[in-house]
């Protein structure tokens, strides 16, 4: 059985990454074609809307997925459970589009107004599409998920820069939205179904789901305020430019999320389940896990952070040069927030969801005091600083919490990684002050970034040998049975 759910688990990995490397090289293509192409307060009207449906998305999911993804003795019948997972979702999801529309009309206007519908009602269609992303987390098999990322990837950006390039602006960006459902309830429903939809009033399990989801429900709510209320406030106090200063920031910098951290910790909720009951293992698949995001976001991040300069002058333009210092600020949250992803998943696996509300409440006091703070006084670099400051304090929150279910050493995870960036970074700034180049210029660029890489990965190696080695023999020896 472990053997199985090993392999399960690095099959998944497998494919999401793979997808996600391709599709965020697609991604990260269409984000630079359209930051060249579009206005910036476009960016920052499209922000505000996804901000806010996001934020409110919370009540349309109201932690459904969680309780289906538990294992409890109501959702061991999966056909059943979905049935009554299928028919919560659709409930829930007409009243909540029903209120986000009337509420769009009622209190906003012009492209905001679009903006808030289209992405409300793609939002609510897509919410559909749960119950068998669910089966396929529960069975940890992730391979129609990869197809389907990576299929609108590639949609959303030949419709997307189609669009910018005949003069079009917000519709441009909210095509995206419109293709992603289409494409994910096409390959969930029509092609090769993974479930077959259909209603079931059951009320012990609607009990259940709905007792469970309540718990989950605050948790949620606060991961998606501490998420989207930097870009709520940053658009409503500081303006659309600002905000599309800021939200094309937090885009570019969180892409080294998306390639390892995103599918790797969406192959995990599964795998933690499974292990929930063997302390061991769960705590080699947690550490295991931990510290290889921790290793790769510091990796990427620091070498970003280097470059900013030359990335955003020469890929984007010089008219994003204004956002070059809340990149880099941006870059520290990339650095850290893969955990938080992870830890989630395994108090969610343990059946204990409640145990983060302390830490996001902690999260979002110090967010808040930090954008009144830091946000009036120093625009949206404020901003930034007060959302670093936010992810930093709940991750050590997180990670002590964790030591309950599983053996973690907080020296182990972050000792070698830190010391690695800072030996790079270090390093790569005194080449080139010696060298005597100047920023913003592709040569620079070429010169830190070969120093960051080699030195970065010689005091990885130097530090973690034996450790390093492990990881590799044993993902290629389950690759090749």
């Amino acid at each position: 059985m472990k053997k199985s759910i090993t392999e399960r688990t690095i099959t998944s990995a497998t494919w999401s990454i793979g997808a996600s490397l391709t599709g965020v090289a697609v991604l990260f293509l269409r984000s630079v074609m359209l930051s060249r192409l579009l206005p910036v307060a476009v960016f920052g009207v499209y922000g505000f809307a996804s901000a806010t449906i996001a934020l409110a998305a919370v009540a349309l999911n109201f932690g459904l997925t969680g309780a289906f993804l538990h294992r409890a003795p109501e959702t061991e019948d999966e056909s059943r459970a979905a049935a009554t997972h299928f028919t919560l979702i659709t409930l829930i999801a007409l009243v909540w589009t029903g209120f986000m529309v009337a509420g769009a009309l009622w209190f906003t206007t012009g492209v905001t107004q679009m903006a808030l519908i289209i992405i409300a009602i793609t939002t609510s269609l897509s919410q559909l599409a749960q119950t068998p992303r669910v089966i396929l987390m529960r069975r940890v098999q992730h391979k129609r998920l990869a197809i389907i990322q990576l299929t609108n990837a590639i949609l959303t950006t030949i419709a997307a820069l189609s669009l910018a390039w005949q003069g079009v602006t917000l519709w441009a960006l909210l095509i995206t939205n419109v293709i992603s459902m289409l494409v994910t309830l096409t390959l969930m429903y029509v092609w090769k179904p993974v479930w077959r939809p259909r209603f079931r009033w059951a009320w012990k399990e609607i009990r259940y789901f709905i007792r469970f989801g309540s718990r989950t429900f605050l948790s949620s709510a606060l991961l998606a305020a501490l998420d989207r209320v930097d870009d709520l406030w940053t658009g409503f106090f500081l303006g659309s430019v600002p905000l599309g200063y800021y939200s094309r920031s937090y885009t570019f910098a969180t892409y080294p999320r998306r390639i390892l951290a995103n599918p790797i910790s969406t192959v995990t909720g599964g795998t933690f389940a499974e292990l929930k009951h063997e302390r061991k293992l769960l705590s080699q698949a947690f550490f295991r896990t931990s510290a290889f995001l921790l290793r790769s976001g510091f990796f990427l991040g620091g070498w970003l952070a280097l470059i900013a300069p030359e990335f955003i002058n020469l890929l984007l333009g010089a008219k994003w040069l204004p956002m070059t210092n809340v990149f880099r600020l941006m870059l520290i949250f990339t650095l850290l927030d893969p955990i938080k992803a992870i830890v989630a998943n395994l108090f969610v696996a343990v059946g204990e969801p409640e145990q983060i509300i302390q830490a996001r409440m902690v999260q979002l006091a110090v967010l808040l005091a930090g954008l009144f703070g830091l946000g009036w006084r120093f625009g949206i670099v404020g901003v930034a600083l007060a959302v670093d400051a936010m992810l930093t304090t709940g991750i050590f929150i997180l990670l002590w919490k964790a030591k309950k279910h599983v053996d973690i050493s907080l020296f182990h995870l972050f000792s070698a990684p830190t010391v690695a960036l800072l030996a790079s970074l270090g390093l790569a700034y005194v080449t080139l002050s010696l060298s005597g180049l100047s920023e913003t210029i592709l040569s620079s660029a070429l010169l830190k970034s070969t120093t960051f890489v080699i030195v970065y990965f010689s005091w990885l190696f130097a530090l973690e040998r034996h450790q390093t080695l492990f990881m590799i023999r044993q993902i290629l020896t389950i690759i090749r049975r």
